[in-house]
């Protein structure tokens, strides 16, 4: 094909991809499967890459996210964003009105919508191309986060239809409720804090540095305001509609109302119905439909006078604590889980709430008996919010914690700084077997197919298997024993186990388990030593130089070494086959030109990003370190270098080398 031809077909499948991108996350009426869109993707990824002077920051290649790490510029908003007065009774509502009717010469319109319970977010969009998003700041300056806003997939890069030249939309970006379960289960089984609301774990996402990060967060967004000088109407709600028709996100549930009932059936309707919605909403805005009309009401220093916010109430029930279970995980941390009397919130039958930790229960002083106050955590967890004192009786004794593992009798120890109890047990305590043994074979693990918690919990029980390597001496003539196993999900499941041996190290290192080292920390871990027997015996300060990784990660690695079963068990792993180390073709050695060079980078980088420079090192041979000493061979300094590291390699000179000089030093 000709230069001219490729270009056609690079914006060709730009199109397509745009098109299907749209149909699936904003209409939800996807015309091709998932499989082919992949491989129109992957025919776009390769032609980009080929033909670099064809790149668009609005490709839809960019949905995935760059690991590039490049701090946020503070942008000041164009319009101010300003805040909404927040109203909590149906007689404030009704106030507002008043002063609106006041106000105006003529009976206004309103326009209800949805208020989400997210982040805040500006995009400005010109000659239908996405080129910043902000975030809301202090409301007159925000975070140029616009990288990260690329890869949420309902929000269009390029606009279809007959949109202004130059405007921006204000939406709000949220985590739908599936996500946030999904997200914290994780966090949990890497031992990391869980996110306490959808709406945290928004936040959070959307500040990362990692934008293939948030990509895998899944974020989603609603649009919900359009401002600019040349818009195609002179009201709120139909350049909203016309927003849709731009390929823009718009809630259905947006409704225009000529009268106060009107208004208040919106509100009524949605305090009970927001129940069933797959994402968090905390209450209703209301706005002044008219252009005209918002301006003849002006603003006050931090709020519209022609809008206002009337917020839910949280739903609260009273009821029974009947007793506290502790439920003991893989890790060992045991979390306090309080049994209620049944009760309905929020649309749903209560019957547990996670009491969290020790210090959770002893701050809400909860007995058992108690008559206790629930309500449900972002719309979704259960949680005891307080305890009706007047209620107790006089024999009501203060709640202890126990101070042995409620599954095996060990003595729980609570690590200084840690808010959770743990069971140290880790090879007598059955819930942590079987809990690892899970964690073994998930899907970002080994990924072993046809086993499952129920199907661990019969093998563990029949005393087949005590830790992951036992699953590599299965036989099928032992699955098929089992009653939950015919001959073909038998010879699946050894099938499956014997794949696993093929599974990539970084994936292995993350199944094996080790406290605090989640998915990406494994990777890390894996291509900086390179073998799983180079990390066992790393030293503190040879484990800190491996980026993201801190003290507290760092002194479990070394925990968990040096218990002799954790080695055993890896011996284990070795004899069966398992993949313990990096492949030659990950390692992908290139040269000798930085052999014995012990190199520190710094700051950020506009052609590569940190993880792929620091594995360009490796492969000429170089080694990372992460701080600057007087055996460091040289310092790559980026952009927004640590004024530390740099002061340091000067004093003791160390040789200092920028982005393009390190690419000369390594250059054929």
């Amino acid at each position: 094909m000709s230069t001219e031809q490729i270009y056609q077909r690079i914006k060709s499948l730009r199109e397509q991809l745009n098109h299907h991108n749209y149909q699936y996350y904003v209409l939800s009426q996807p015309t091709i499967s998932d499989y082919e869109f992949d491989a129109l993707l992957k025919e776009l990824t390769d032609l980009e890459a080929q033909y670099p002077e064809f790149d668009d920051p609005n490709s839809p290649t960019k949905r995935v996210g760059s690991d590039i790490s490049k701090e946020f510029n503070q942008v000041k908003h164009r319009f101010p964003m300003l805040s909404l007065a927040n109203t909590y009774t149906e007689e404030e509502v009704l106030d507002f009105e008043d002063r609106v009717l006041k106000a105006l010469t003529t009976e206004p319109e309103y326009v209800c919508e949805l208020k989400y319970d997210g982040v805040a977010i500006g995009l400005t969009y010109k000659n239908g191309k996405l080129v910043q998003a902000v975030t809301r700041g202090d409301g007159t300056i925000g975070d140029d986060v616009t990288a990260n806003v690329r890869t949420i997939k309902s929000i269009p890069l390029v606009l279809h239809g007959n949109y202004p030249d130059d405007f921006e939309i204000r939406g709000e970006i949220f985590m739908p409720r599936n996500v946030f379960e999904d997200l914290n289960r994780e966090r949990e089984e890497d031992g990391d804090t869980p996110f306490a609301n959808p709406r945290n774990a928004a936040s959070g996402t959307l500040k990362l540095l990692n934008s293939t990060v948030v990509a895998k967060r899944k974020l989603d967004c609603f649009l919900y305001y359009v401002l600019g000088d040349n818009l195609p109407f002179d009201n709120h709600y139909q350049n909203l509609v016309a927003a849709k028709d731009w390929g823009f996100k718009v809630s259905e549930h947006v409704k225009l109302c000529t009268t106060s009932k009107q208004v208040m059936d919106y509100i009524h309707y949605w305090d009970d119905a927001r129940k069933k919605l797959p994402f968090d909403t905390d209450g209703v805005v209301i706005k002044v439909n008219s252009y005209q009309h918002q301006n003849a009401l002006g603003l006050t220093a931090k709020t519209p006078r022609w809008a206002i916010a009337y917020k839910f109430k949280p739903e609260r029930v009273s009821t029974t604590l009947l007793s506290v279970d502790f439920q003991v995980g893989r890790t060992g941390a045991v979390t306090p889980v309080a049994n209620l009397k049944p009760v309905k919130l929020a649309g749903t039958v209560v019957k547990r709430a996670s009491l969290h930790n020790a210090d959770q229960v002893e701050l809400l002083d909860i007995r058992i008996g108690d008559s206790v106050f629930v309500e449900k955590g972002g719309e979704i967890i259960p949680k005891i919010v307080g305890v009706d004192s007047l209620q107790r009786t006089l024999f009501s004794t203060p709640f202890v914690f126990p101070e042995n593992c409620p599954e095996c009798g060990t003595q729980l120890v609570r690590p200084e700084g840690e808010a959770r109890h743990f069971c140290p047990n880790q090879i007598g305590c059955p819930p942590q077997i079987k809990g690892r043994i899970e964690h073994y074979i998930s899907r970002k693990a080994l990924n072993i197919d046809g086993l499952g918690e129920e199907t661990v919990a019969l093998l563990f029980d029949n005393k087949l298997i005590k830790d992951p390597s036992d699953l590599y001496t299965l036989t099928k003539e032992q699955l098929l024993n089992l009653e939950r196993f015919a001959e073909k999900s038998a010879d699946n499941a050894i099938r499956s186990i014997e794949n696993s041996k093929q599974v990539p190290f970084p994936k292995v290192l993350y199944g094996i388990g080790i406290r605090y080292v989640g998915e990406t920390t494994a990777r890390k871990l894996a291509m900086h030593f390179g073998n799983i027997d180079s990390i066992a015996t790393a030293k503190m300060d040879d484990l800190l130089e491996v980026d993201e990784v801190g003290e507290r990660i760092a002194q479990s690695i070394i925990d968990f070494f040096s218990n002799p079963l954790n080695v055993d068990f890896i011996s284990k792993l070795k004899g069966f086959g398992v993949k313990l180390e990096i492949s030659s073709s990950e390692q992908q050695v290139k040269s000798d030109k930085l052999k014995g060079l012990s190199i520190v980078i710094s700051g950020t980088f506009s052609k590569i990003s940190r993880d792929d420079l620091k594995e360009l090192i490796q492969q000429h041979g170089g080694k990372n370190v992460g701080s600057v000493s007087a055996s460091t061979s040289m310092l790559v300094a980026g952009d927004k270098i640590g004024p530390a590291k740099l002061d340091k390699a000067n004093k003791l000179g160390v040789k200092i080398v920028s982005e393009d000089e390190f690419f000369e030093l390594i250059k054929d």
